[in-house]
C-alpha cells in the first residue's frame, strides 16, 4: 500500500476538519501576499528602472516643453503673482501624464513648483546658465528645458523637468489601481479554489462511508439480514460501521427469534386444542353415557364421575400451567426472592414428595449436598423441582424409576443437578428443551402425560434468579438437568 493511501485512511475526519480550517485562511493570505509583492516588485522596478512611458526622445520633451512654456507666459500675462497656481492647474495633468516637473521663478525668487526636483536638477540649472540662461540641456538621465520671458517689466525664468524613463504620477496611479483590482480577483480566486479544494478533500472522506452506510440500510431495508458492511479505515466511521454491523447481526437474530415463535405459538395453538379436546371428549362421551342410562348401577354411575372429574383436573392442570407460563412471559408473576439454604430446600422438598412419588413409580435421592446459600424465590424453586420431577415420573420407563439430586460448588457457584434413568431425549433436541413454545417433545403426542410446559416455566424461573438451567445427557443414559445459581452472602 502506498504511503498516500495509508495517510488518508488513517487521517479521521476531524483532523481533516482542522486542517481545511487553517488552509482555508493560510492559503488566501498565502496567494494574497504573493501576488501583492509581485505587484509592489513591478511598480518598484518601474519607478526605479524606468518603463518606457515617458518621451521616446528629446525632440518630442522640446516640442512639449515649448507649447507649456507659452502657456504659463500667457498665464503670467493674463493675471498676477497670487493666481498664478490657480490659472496653471489646467497643465498640471499634461505634467503628470509626461512624468514632468515645472518651475517659475523671477529675480531668484521661486514663484511656482510642481512637481519633484531631482539632484541633478541643479547642475542642470548651472549648464543653462552657461548656455545664457536658457535652452535646452540633457545628462542622459534627466532633462531640462529652460525659457526666459520678459512680461511688464519683469524677467521670468519657465525651468521644465523630465526624465525620458520617468513612471509618470498618471501611469502610478493606473498601476495601482490595476494591482488594486488583481489582487481582489486574486483573494476571490483563491478563496474559491480553496473552498473547492478543501471541501472536496474533507468531502471525499465522508461521502465513501456515506455511501457504503447508506448502501447497507438500503440492504437491510430490503429484507437482506445478511448484508455486512466491510469498512477498513480508521476514522471515526469505524465504530459505527461496527455499530451497523452489530445492529445487522441481532435484527437478524431478532428475525429469527421472531419467526420460531411466531411458528412455536402456532404449534402451541394446536397442541393445546388437541391436548383440551382429549379430555373434553371424554367427559362428552362419560356424561352421554350417564345420560343416556349406560351406567345403570351406582357405582358404574360413580366410576363415570370420577373419571369425569379426573378429566376436569387435568384440563384445570394444563391452564394453569398455561396462565402460570404467560404471566411469566409478561413479567406479572410475583417474585420474592430471599436467602435460601439450597440444601436444606432439596432435603425438604424430597421429605415432602418422596412418599408420593416413590408410590408412583419415582424415587427420589440425594448425593452429596454441600452447604449452599443462594437468594431465590422459594416457591419458584419448588415449582422448577417439582417441574423436573414431574418430568421425570411422566417418561419414566422402569417399575421404580430413579431421580438423583447432588449439589456442588464449582468455579464460585453453586451446581444443583438432578438425574434420572429414563429414556432420556436425543442429543440434537437437548438445547431445544427450555426454547418457549418448543413443541418438538413426545409429550405432545400424549397429552396425559403434560402440556410440554414444565421446563419453559423452570428456565423462565431460572433466570429470574440470575442462573442458567441446561439439559444432558445422564450418565447412565437419562436426562440430566444442571441448574446453576450465583452465591449469595449469607
Amino acid at each position: 500500500m502506498k504511503i498516500k493511501d495509508m495517510l488518508t485512511k488513517k487521517m479521521t475526519v476531524k483532523k481533516r476538519l482542522v486542517i481545511s480550517n487553517i488552509l482555508m485562511i493560510l492559503v488566501p493570505v498565502v496567494i494574497t501576499a504573493f501576488i501583492g509583492l509581485v505587484c509592489i516588485s513591478i511598480i518598484w522596478f518601474s519607478v526605479q528602472y524606468g518603463t518606457g512611458l515617458g518621451f521616446k526622445d528629446s525632440e518630442d520633451f522640446y516640442k512639449a516643453s515649448r507649447g507649456i512654456s507659452m502657456l504659463v507666459e500667457k498665464s503670467l500675462e493674463e493675471g498676477t503673482h497670487a493666481n498664478l497656481a490657480g490659472n496653471l492647474s489646467g497643465i498640471s495633468g499634461i505634467l503628470d501624464k509626461s512624468a514632468m516637473a515645472l518651475s517659475v521663478d523671477y529675480s531668484g525668487k521661486n514663484l511656482y513648483q510642481y512637481g519633484h526636483a531631482t539632484d541633478a536638477d541643479e547642475a542642470l540649472l548651472k549648464a543653462v546658465v552657461t548656455l545664457g540662461g536658457q535652452g535646452f540641456v540633457s545628462n542622459g538621465n534627466r532633462e531640462l528645458y529652460v525659457q526666459q520671458a520678459e512680461i511688464k517689466g519683469v524677467v521670468y525664468r519657465i525651468s521644465i523637468f523630465s526624465s525620458p524613463s520617468q513612471l509618470s504620477f498618471g501611469s502610478l496611479k493606473v498601476a495601482l489601481v490595476l494591482s488594486a483590482i488583481v489582487l481582489m480577483f486574486a483573494i476571490i480566486f483563491s478563496i474559491l479554489l480553496t473552498n473547492r479544494f478543501l471541501t472536496r478533500f474533507v468531502f471525499q472522506k465522508i461521502e465513501q462511508p456515506l455511501e457504503i452506510l447508506s448502501g447497507g440500510v438500503q440492504q437491510i431495508s430490503e429484507g437482506n439480514l445478511e448484508h455486512r458492511i466491510n469498512y477498513t479505515g480508521e476514522d471515526e466511521f469505524s465504530p459505527v460501521c461496527t455499530d451497523f454491523n452489530k445492529m445487522a447481526a441481532r435484527l437478524k437474530a431478532s428475525e429469527e427469534r421472531t419467526q420460531q415463535h411466531e411458528q412455536s405459538r402456532k404449534e402451541l395453538l394446536v397442541g393445546i386444542s388437541h391436548d383440551l379436546r382429549s379430555p373434553l371428549t371424554s367427559i362428552r362421551a362419560y356424561v352421554e353415557g350417564l345420560l343416556d342410562g349406560v351406567a345403570k348401577t351406582p357405582e358404574a354411575q360413580k366410576g363415570y364421575l370420577e373419571i369425569v372429574k379426573s378429566k376436569a383436573e387435568d384440563i384445570d392442570r394444563m391452564l394453569a400451567k398455561i396462565f402460570l407460563f404467560s404471566k411469566m412471559e409478561l413479567g406479572e408473576y410475583p417474585d420474592h426472592p430471599e436467602l435460601l439454604r439450597l440444601d436444606d430446600e432439596v432435603r425438604q422438598l424430597i421429605r415432602a414428595l418422596g412418599t408420593e412419588y416413590k408410590e408412583r413409580g419415582l424415587l427420589l435421592t440425594t448425593d452429596d449436598l454441600v452447604p449452599a446459600t443462594v437468594s431465590a424465590d422459594p416457591d419458584q424453586l419448588r415449582c422448577v423441582l417439582t417441574n423436573i420431577m414431574e418430568n421425570s415420573v411422566k417418561y419414566k420407563t422402569k417399575d421404580m424409576g430413579t431421580l438423583t439430586i447432588s449439589l456442588r460448588e464449582e468455579n464460585g457457584e453453586y451446581r444443583l443437578s438432578l438425574c434420572d434413568d429414563g429414556p432420556g431425549v436425543p442429543e440434537e433436541a437437548l438445547h431445544h428443551l427450555f426454547e418457549v413454545f418448543y413443541r418438538s417433545d413426545p409429550s405432545r403426542q400424549n397429552p396425559q402425560r403434560g402440556s410440554g410446559l414444565g421446563l419453559a416455566i423452570a428456565a423462565n424461573a431460572i433466570q429470574r434468579m440470575n442462573g442458567t438451567i441446561e439439559a444432558k445427557v445422564g450418565e447412565n443414559g437419562g436426562l440430566k438437568i444442571v441448574i446453576c445459581l450465583p452465591k449469595a452472602e449469607e
